[in-house]
């Protein structure tokens, strides 16, 4: 039963971020003086890594509010392509540490297995753009996943070209990015 237990934690784990990769997490530095103030709110996903669990997904948001003990509510939308269902995942994000850098923990209660998925914001400027970045290190083995948010559904071309450059200066590769579609959304 234990090893079973473990298989579904490390399954859980792999299919949260979806990018293999031998070794450990590479180094990737974080926005310090994170104002979590100043990030909150809706962000619209317009690039992704491939994650299972956005399979089928359009019109993709996050939205990010205060609850009253200081951590952040996390509310994850899309459409379903071929459907139009609407689906929503509510999760909880804290800062890992004190030290002002952007790494959060996220967790969503409603799966299945739940676990604190890292949630490391590399780059922001919190009005038109953010590139976030996840990695699960399996210390053999590693798995990641990125996105690039923006404020606006229809971001400007020097908006995503900051989110590009942030990529770059992390050495976090665009081969893997999929663009997000955002036509025919509602308008929320």
């Amino acid at each position: 039963m234990f090893t079973v237990i473990i298989c579904i934690l490390v399954v859980s784990k792999i299919t949260t971020a979806q990018i293999p990769s031998v070794g450990s997490c590479p180094n990737v530095e974080t926005v310090q003086n994170f104002d979590v103030a100043r990030y909150l709110g809706k962000w619209f996903e317009m690039e992704r890594y491939f994650a299972i669990f956005e399979l089928g997904g359009k019109c993709v948001t996050a939205e990010y509010s205060l609850h009253d003990n200081g951590t952040v509510h996390v509310r994850n939308q899309q459409l379903q392509f071929y459907t139009e269902a609407q689906t929503t995942i509510d999760g909880t994000a804290r800062l890992a540490s004190n030290t002002g850098e952007a790494k959060l923990l996220v967790t969503f209660p409603s799966l299945p297995v739940t676990f604190d998925a890292p949630y490391w914001v590399v780059e922001t400027d919190y009005d038109s753009y953010s590139v976030v970045w996840s990695c699960v290190d399996l210390r053999i083995l590693n798995f990641q996943n990125a996105w690039i948010l923006t404020r606006e559904r229809v971001p400007s071309s020097a908006t995503m070209e900051k989110a590009y450059m942030a990529l770059e200066k992390q050495n976090i590769s665009r081969t893997y990015f999929l663009k997000t579609n955002q036509t025919d959304c509602p308008h929320t």
